[in-house]
């Protein structure tokens, strides 16, 4: 090889692995048998009966100078369950180099349950579709993901927010001013003619506007919220949800039903993306940490009448499946990203309470701080120290079995992992 030709090819390396670029990819992740549904106690055992409108694995991968990670939206009531979350990471890592990712549930109480498994007494036998579904969801996910990264282009960026009023309310505090999450915040990509990749949509609000009387699938009002955003601006729609253990969303007025109240959002969602001018990335970054916290349970499960209790309010195969997860505790997951220096990503495994975003956000001291709930797993409910205090529902240790105080204590990690990477901690 001569020594121009060797140079030039170094150049072109150099160049390559110091581009910011993206691609996004889509699947549809709708169980195709009738399985149990997720979200609702009151459901128990009973089958899904159809499909209202279709569920999605929406995926967005970014390559910030070599490094890559996913962001993966799923119209699920939470991220997949550990094995099968493992088993996506693995394949995208093996096939894809992608070594990041936050991979998180909308919330939607309409699609299914995920916690099942190949044992008996815990799903084998009466639910073996649902156990065929989790095989079809993990290569679905994985799919859309590796489909993103083979349309990775160069790309430019922006991210901005809003404060929301009358979208969302507060629904376990009496006490005023009741904690609400308003702000919508957007990250907008683009290719280098400008043509949109894709918008992340991050709002707080349960999706829970369709009654549990309803035994059909439904993406809710996040599925009309992405068919707006795309129908109107060609990106690939993801949505992450925030904080939402104790948020709820308001589809009253012009805003009634799942669909109009996503159709609204959705034009708050163009509106945003639209006034902002995404640019070009000189020094792509991408900082990563993830771990495992270990607390003690609120609930015994050591006691048969504690499990009883819990088998007839949800189901029995169901219960011995959480038995499992908690056996060496509650053990929530943490992942926390800066990107390009100035942008934080926050993904927790379960339902925290409004007030850990807020004040994380507060704290940060950052552009933009993405937090997205139910995301890399999911461990029930967080509620703050002071919402335990006055109790309600999502503070009782009836659905929040982990200590109190522990989402303080993430949030606290979160913080420290922020100035850490932004070298402000050593």
């Amino acid at each position: 090889m001569s020594s121009r030709l060797f140079v030039l090819l170094c150049s072109l390396a150099v160049a390559a692995s110091g581009q910011f670029r993206a691609g996004a990819a889509r699947r549809d992740i709708t169980p195709q048998e009738p399985v149990p549904m997720w979200g609702y106690g009151d459901r128990h055992d009973a089958l899904s009966t159809g499909v209202q409108d279709p569920l999605h694995a929406d995926a967005l991968v970014l390559d910030c100078g070599g490094k890559k990670l996913a962001i993966v939206s799923l119209d699920l009531g939470r991220a997949p369950a550990e094995r099968s979350l493992q088993n996506i990471r693995k394949r995208i890592k093996d096939e894809a180099g992608i070594e990041y990712s936050f991979i998180a549930g909308s919330h939607t109480h309409h699609g299914p349950v995920l916690e099942l498994s190949d044992e008996t007494g815990k799903g084998k036998g009466r639910f073996d579709a649902a156990l065929r579904y989790y095989a079809k969801l993990e290569d679905g996910i994985a799919g859309a993901i590796i489909e993103a990264n083979s349309k990775l282009v160069p790309a430019r960026m922006a991210a901005g927010s809003v404060q929301l009023d009358g979208f969302n309310r507060n629904r376990q505090t009496k006490i005023e001013p009741k904690p609400v999450d308003r702000e919508l915040a957007v990250m907008r990509i683009d290719d280098e003619a400008g043509k949109a990749i894709a918008i992340v949509v991050n709002f707080t609000g349960h999706p829970t506007t369709i009654p549990s009387s309803v035994w059909k699938f439904s993406a809710d009002y996040v599925g009309a919220m992405k068919n707006e955003v795309t129908a109107r601006t060609g990106a690939a729609a993801l949505f992450m949800q925030g904080a939402a253990g104790d948020q709820s969303v308001l589809p009253d007025g012009p805003r009634k039903g799942y669909e109009a109240f996503g159709k609204a959002l959705g034009d708050e969602v163009v509106k945003l993306a639209s006034s902002l001018e995404p640019r070009e990335i000189a020094n792509p970054s991408l900082t990563v940490r993830e771990d495992r916290f270990r607390f003690t349970s609120r609930i015994d499960f050591s006691n048969s009448m504690v499990v009883g209790a819990y088998q007839k309010a949800f189901f029995p195969e169901l219960i011995p499946n959480f038995i499992d997860e908690y056996s060496d505790g509650v053990r929530p997951r943490l992942t926390v990203a800066l990107l390009n220096g100035d942008i934080a990503l926050v993904g927790v495994s379960g339902e925290f309470f409004a007030n850990h975003a807020l004040r994380l956000k507060q704290r940060a001291r950052v552009r933009q701080l993405f937090f997205f709930g139910y995301c890399n797993g999911y461990h029930q409910y967080f509620p703050t120290i002071e919402a335990v205090a006055e109790g309600g529902y999502g503070a009782d240790s009836g659905v929040s079995p982990v200590a109190v105080g522990a989402g303080e204590q993430i949030m606290n990690t979160a913080l420290l992992w922020i100035y850490q990477m932004l070298g402000k901690i050593k």
